[in-house]
């Protein structure tokens, strides 16, 4: 079941960048301060593959 879109929790996220790797469009670094990863959540299809992937927990359900 989706329970999309996803969002990142940034007290949780360490910016291992797992979520990356998986290549959803959906998931990207802000270009203004490279360390900063972010969903888009327009893109977000809600799959939550990127929140199983993350070993911190710190991809959530938005709202």
């Amino acid at each position: 079941p989706k329970k999309g879109p996803w969002t990142i929790d940034p007290d949780r996220c360490t910016q291992c960048g797992r979520c990356l790797k998986v290549g959803c469009p959906a998931i990207y670094k802000e270009r203004a301060n490279e360390k900063i990863i972010l969903i888009d959540e327009v893109l977000c299809t809600g799959c939550g593959f990127c929140a199983q992937v993350c070993p911190k927990e710190a991809i959530v359900p938005k709202g």
